[in-house]
């Protein structure tokens, strides 16, 4: 009897320790999340509402901002959300269902349910619909949507607004996404059954799993607790502009709460729905004909997360952006959704699986000496084409793409960095001598290697086109700029500013390392040298030849 009370006292002390820990645990990663959603989501502004979930358990349930401005309405965490192209998953699923009762298959081609459609002469399939690889032009990029997005369409009406139009490339060939071939999915699961799209969804799918505050969307029925749509407008935030709910259709019309979208989670995840080798495959990333994979299955996106495999889906719709996220190694679910075109929910939803996983990303800057900073500077180029920037101003380093907007980049640790608005993590790679040779992106599992060049293009420019550069430019009463030349290299000097080197990215145009500049010699007819054009931080400035 002793020894069994000892026993009890131990288990129960193990299980209050454990319990405690966990407790603390789950603490720590409530207030991560707040502070995360917090930041983006203020009390005042539109808002969101977010859940995690962690082996079948939310561990957490949140809602922050507000629902409607304009009645003050704070946002509620079951409040009912535009789902936008996570709608694509249950129309994957209503056909795997139908594959799996005989009634179709993933090969079969599409003229088989829809006789009239033209092909123009090639083979599409469900497949093809599934993974985004038809080549069918996407209506919602068609210049004429706009003019149909409040108008009210059978599905056949609108089939017949894409369906002429040339195919972008041979099925199977490329990946573009498309929201045209969901729309034929849904009009393939009418033909099939009987039934609407939206008597499918309401009969298979939320009746029977309890999602009681799911919908086909449907601006004019009442439906309790909906959240009203924002977006940018010129003078801040603006009510949505209207569309036709009849439109997105099998690609984006479903209307639901985050703890719906958890039920509809769990029971794929049980296998209540599809068996368990038919919802693997759809997990499972598509092959385009020359092997190459196109991170898709049928109706979710296949990435990574801090190296986790990741099975998830956004979904863009006027007044709404959502997001939902899968670890299936880690068995952490995240959705996050916004009532606003001006909050995506995509980075910090990405940030908080991390966290859930004990593997955040990186959000603390670390100052690095100037000199150190000096040695990441230049330019880096990758084997399948495009230059990537590293300049410097200041403190502060930056990025840039070719000719686009310098991106500002911070260090966590030496030789590595991330962005304020982006997972992407940028790691330096140094040689023996300690002289950095190698910049690699990651942006969440896609890996790019950067090799630094001295130069911007392997261009030689004569020395002596160089030398008819050479003099001093005045861009203002204060401001001038003399260029100088050594051999077949050329300086400039701004006033109150060290001399450093630019370097040719054409014959007359040249860039530096240093800062985001280029400057351009502007020659007469004749051949003189007049002026120079800087082209700095989005603005031109002219500086005509004094000396």
């Amino acid at each position: 009897m002793y020894r069994s009370f000892i026993l009890y006292l131990f288990l129960l002390l193990t299980c209050t320790s454990a319990c405690f820990a966990q407790s603390g645990s789950n603490k720590q990663l409530e207030t991560t999340f707040d502070q995360l959603l917090s930041e983006q989501f203020k009390q005042n502004e539109t808002g969101c509402a977010a859940l995690v979930a962690q082996k079948g358990q939310v561990i957490y349930k949140k809602a922050f901002g507000m629902a409607d401005l304009e009645l003050n309405v704070p946002m509620q965490v079951d409040m009912v959300f535009r789902i936008g192209s996570i709608t694509k998953q249950f129309t994957a699923v209503a056909i795997l269902q139908l594959m799996e009762q005989g009634k179709l298959s993933l090969q079969d081609e599409i003229t088989k349910f829809i006789p009239d459609y033209p092909t123009q002469g090639k083979t599409i399939t469900i497949e093809h619909l599934l993974t985004h690889t038809s080549g069918i032009k996407s209506y919602t990029n068609m210049e004429k949507f706009g003019e149909i997005i409040q108008k009210d369409m059978k599905p056949e009406e609108l089939i017949a607004f894409f369906k002429n139009e040339p195919m972008e490339f041979d099925p199977g060939t490329k990946w573009n996404y498309n929201n045209s071939g969901y729309f034929l999915l849904g009009y393939i699961i009418e033909k099939i059954t009987g039934k609407t799209y939206p008597q499918y969804l309401e009969e298979n799918f939320f009746q029977p799993l309890g999602m009681t505050n799911s919908y086909y969307g449907n601006d004019s029925k009442i439906i309790k607790n909906r959240a009203s749509g924002y977006q940018p407008g010129p003078n801040g935030v603006e009510n949505a502009d209207p569309m036709s709910m009849t439109l997105p259709y099998a690609a984006g019309s479903i209307q639901s709460t985050v703890e719906d979208l958890f039920k509809w989670h769990q029971a794929l995840h049980s296998y209540r729905l599809i068996k368990k080798e038919n919802l693997e495959k759809a997990f499972t990333e598509y092959k385009l004909k020359d092997g190459k994979g196109v991170e898709y299955g049928y109706g979710w996106a296949l990435s990574k997360v801090q190296d986790s495999p990741s099975i998830e889906h956004g979904g863009g719709i006027n007044g709404f952006l959502t997001n939902a996220i899968y670890l299936p190694k880690e068995g952490v679910f995240v959705a996050v959704f916004s009532n606003s075109l001006a909050k995506s929910p995509d980075l910090v939803s990405g940030k908080m699986v991390a966290a859930a996983i004990g593997k955040p990303y990186p959000s603390k800057a670390i100052d690095l000496e100037d000199q150190v900073l000096q040695n990441y500077v230049g330019m880096y180029v990758h084997e399948e084409g495009g230059e990537r920037s590293i300049l410097k101003e200041g403190k502060q380093l930056f990025t840039q793409r070719g000719s686009g907007n310098k991106t500002p980049i911070k260090a966590f640790a030496k030789d590595q960095f991330f962005f304020d608005n982006s997972l992407t993590i940028l790691e330096f790679k140094r040689d023996a001598t300690g002289k950095v040779i190698t910049m690699v992106s990651n942006d969440r599992g896609k890996i790019m290697n950067w090799k630094r060049t001295d130069v911007k293009k392997d261009l030689k420019v004569p020395a002596a086109v160089l030398h008819t550069y050479v003099g001093k430019y005045e861009l203002n009463a204060n401001l001038h700029l003399t260029i100088s030349q050594e051999g077949e290299r050329l300086f400039a000097l701004p006033t109150g500013y060290p001399k450093e080197e630019i370097f040719p990215e054409s014959e007359n145009v040249f860039f530096s390392k240093n800062v985001d500049a280029r400057i351009e010699f502007v020659k007469e007819a004749d051949g003189k040298v007049t002026k120079l054009i800087l082209h700095e931080g989005g603005k031109d400035m002219e500086g005509k030849k004094i000396q």
